[in-house]
């Protein structure tokens, strides 16, 4: 381990942390999971609003083409290349929290988020300034996607670093609550704006209006996390050990096995999401002819149903244990994708609907539900942002930053949905097996 830390006096280390703690900030677990819940729902309002405007305006505007499945893939390709970010975040902050706090790297990662989805807002299209319009759009996804890639690691460690040991499962997935949550309000607005709207007024400005209001979001976040305090692991790291040189490195070098199978746990969760969230809604539009509404409707009510299961799936991992909770929910996602989209074909609107809420909110919602906690104790607190971001950030490029552009392949090269079934249950599979290859620390602090 020589050379990992810098020696600190102990007992100096405590008082300095002590000496600046602020009274007005909070360590109440409610709080905290509150707080970091936010700044999920903000990094997924970004993130949403993203992926829906480009199913639904962006292969349109800046990826203008004859064939509407052919503007889709270029479109999806910008969506690929934020997540190709995101490990970058993930570095850099995981290093900075690791080293200075989480709060201040939490801090910044959501100003530079708000940033680039708030200049997206104000974009000009490929009409108006032809190549530089995509281009233009692929560097502030860039900064979306550091900025994202910092987010998810903080604020998951900084609810798990004060929550209580036997119930670190629970308020983990209240934090995750912010994902569906954040992709109600963007699909929302999107939706209530291409309905009270003619097409035409849509694309021209019309779909500007929610990546403006982005910026009144980050607003309200900021304002809430100055005043959740630094987490006692991490105050006890200083005080007790030190912080570790470089994280990443010490995190690679002595939890290599929990990364790679954490990164490998982590494809299908988010890969399979984006098939239920993002990819469907082009699906329905382009393959079925479905209305739009329709299917972000569906998209809408699965989300909201996922903000409920969350929590119980969060609670049943402190009871059963978190492996149990994780493989289960992948298995189940394995068997739904053999009838997924054979659902969505009828082209019913309920089975439509089911079919997406059975992904969110069971699928989804039971390996997320207890996901939160599982990564978190695969790490100590001394590296413990560094190496959950790696996990967490490595794992969606293999996974949901490729799975609507492999869908979107599969369906304009074979013209139906029977590879994608085949992918899905591939991913969950795969999955599966890398969680049974995860081994948490035990007695985490």
């Amino acid at each position: 381990m020589s050379g990992t830390y810098e020696a600190v006096e102990p007992r100096a280390m405590a008082a300095g942390a002590t000496a600046t703690a602020d009274p007005q900030e909070s360590n109440d677990i409610r709080t905290v999971a509150v707080a970091s819940a936010i700044g999920n729902m903000i990094e997924y309002y970004d993130f949403t609003l993203y992926a829906t405007a480009t199913a639904l305006v962006f292969n349109k505007i800046f990826f203008p083409s004859d064939d509407p499945l052919v503007g889709s893939l270029l479109a999806f390709a910008t969506f690929f290349v934020g997540y190709c970010a995101r490990p970058l975040g993930g570095v850099i902050f995981g290093h900075f929290g690791d080293r200075v706090g989480r709060k201040t790297a939490l801090l910044l990662t959501m100003l530079i988020m708000g940033a680039g989805t708030f200049l997206i807002g104000l974009m000009p299209t490929y009409g108006q300034v032809g190549v530089l319009a995509p281009i233009c759009l692929i560097v502030l996804r860039l900064l979306q996607g550091i900025g994202i890639g910092g987010e998810y690691g903080g604020g998951m460690v900084m609810t798990v670093e004060h929550a209580p040991a036997d119930r670190r499962g629970f308020y983990s997935s209240l934090v995750h609550i912010g994902v569906p949550a954040g992709f109600l309000i963007p699909i929302a607005l999107l939706g209530l704006l291409s309905t009270t709207m003619s097409e035409a007024e849509f694309l021209a400005w019309g779909w500007r209006l929610p990546f403006l209001f982005s910026i009144v979001l980050v607003g309200i976040g900021l304002f809430i996390r100055f005043k959740v305090s630094e987490t006692p692991a991490f105050q006890r790291v200083l005080a007790e050990e030190g912080r570790a040189g470089v994280p990443v490195v010490e995190a690679v070098r002595n939890h290599s096995g929990n990364i790679l199978f954490g990164i490998g746990a982590k494809i299908a969760e988010s890969g399979l999401f984006n098939i239920y969230a993002v990819f469907v809604i082009t699906y329905c539009v382009t393959k079925l002819g479905l209305p739009r509404q329709t299917v972000l409707n569906g998209v809408l009510v699965g989300c909201a149903l996922e903000c409920l299961t969350l929590p119980l799936f969060g609670a049943l991992s402190d009871r059963i244990g978190r492996r149990a909770v994780y493989v289960g929910g992948m298995l189940f996602q394995a068997i739904l994708a053999l009838v997924f989209f054979q659902m969505m074909d009828s082209g019913q609107t309920s089975l439509v609907w089911l079919s997406i809420a059975l992904g969110l909110a069971i699928g989804h919602g039971s390996v997320y539900g207890a996901q939160g906690a599982y990564f978190s104790e695969l790490f100590p607190a001394r590296i413990r942002y560094s190496g959950l971001s790696l996990v967490q950030q490595l794992g969606p490029i293999l996974g949901g930053g490729l799975s609507p552009l492999v869908a979107t392949a599969l369906l304009a090269e074979y013209g139906s949905a029977t590879w994608i079934a085949g992918y899905m249950v591939a991913m969950a599979l795969v999955s599966a097996a890398c969680a049974f290859g995860l081994r948490p620390l035990r007695g985490m602090v």
